[in-house]
């Protein structure tokens, strides 16, 4: 590697990093705003979703077309057919939508909390396990909230959650990129 290769690496990887910690502020900027206006961040999610669907029909269609050989080409017509039905109505009527997506988060939860106390007893010796009996508790807690509440929980659990994941992963991701920044500075 010649000098002038050398010096370019640092440069190249201090401006990624600056970039790094924009997008992180840039996160948990909407995470914070999601969080205080939940309605409107739970109807971007929704459309979001929608719009997931509607491709992922497309490529359900594309994919039926190269296998219309085989006997599983119906099965991907009739899943892109039902993934295009549902990610229309979303984009369509993202109200209702979001009350729809709102209700399969809650049974979500349901089979999450569910899930997450069997592998807690399954893993009762080891330590550590109590951390997994802890996390279906707490997502058990929200499906009930969720559910009492709903359809009105749908005004805001999406948004919350939403803005809360993009908030951690906002900040998890700033903590990173400051620590690869001074692991940068220290190595020039």
């Amino acid at each position: 590697m010649s000098v002038a290769s050398a010096a370019f690496v640092p440069r190249i990887v201090k401006k990624s990093l600056t970039w790094s910690i924009v997008l992180s502020i840039l996160m948990i900027v909407a995470g914070l705003l999601s969080i205080i206006v939940p309605p409107i961040a739970g109807i971007v999610v929704t459309v979001f979703v929608g719009w997931l669907l509607v491709f992922s029909a497309g490529a359900h269609f594309v994919f039926a077309w190269h296998a219309r050989a085989t006997r599983g080409a119906i099965w991907e017509v009739l899943v892109g057919i039902l993934y295009l039905l549902v990610g229309g109505y979303m984009l369509i009527n993202p109200v209702l939508g979001m009350v729809s997506l709102t209700f399969a988060m809650a049974v979500y939860f349901v089979v999450e909390a569910v899930l997450e106390f069997v592998l807690s007893f399954r893993l009762r010796p080891m330590p550590g396990s109590g951390w997994l009996l802890f996390d279906g508790i707490v997502t058990a807690i929200l499906a009930v909230i969720i559910f009492a509440t709903w359809p009105l929980s749908s005004a805001w659990a999406l948004g919350t959650l939403a803005g809360i994941s993009m908030l951690f992963s906002g900040v998890a991701r700033l903590m990173f990129s400051l620590a690869a920044r001074r692991a940068a500075t220290e190595l020039t």
